[in-house]
C-alpha cells in the first residue's frame, strides 16, 4: 500500500507544481484576457470537488494539492471577475 502513497504524492506534486507558472504569471501581470471565465469556472469547481473527495478519503496527498490549487484557482478566478 505505501507504494500507492507513493504514486499518489507524485501525482499531486507535479499537477499543483505545473499549475503554479501560470498562476505566478496571472497574479504578476494582472493579465486575465486570455483566461475563459466559464473554462475557468468548471476548472475551480472540478479542483474543489477533488478537494471534497480527498477530504472524504482522508487521503492527505488530494487534499494538500487541491487545498493549494484551489486557493490559487479561486483567486484567478476572482481576478478574472474583477479585471474582465
Amino acid at each position: 500500500m505505501e507504494w500507492i502513497d507513493w504514486i499518489g504524492s507524485a501525482a499531486a506534486c507535479l499537477t499543483t507544481a505545473s499549475f503554479m507558472p501560470q498562476a505566478w504569471h496571472t497574479f504578476r501581470t494582472r493579465d486575465v484576457s486570455g483566461i475563459s471565465l466559464g473554462m475557468y469556472s468548471l476548472f475551480t469547481v472540478g479542483v474543489a470537488l477533488w478537494l471534497v473527495y480527498g477530504i472524504l478519503l482522508v487521503a492527505w496527498p488530494i487534499i494538500i494539492a487541491n487545498v493549494i490549487t484551489t486557493s490559487l484557482a479561486l483567486l484567478i478566478l476572482l481576478m478574472k471577475l474583477r479585471y474582465r
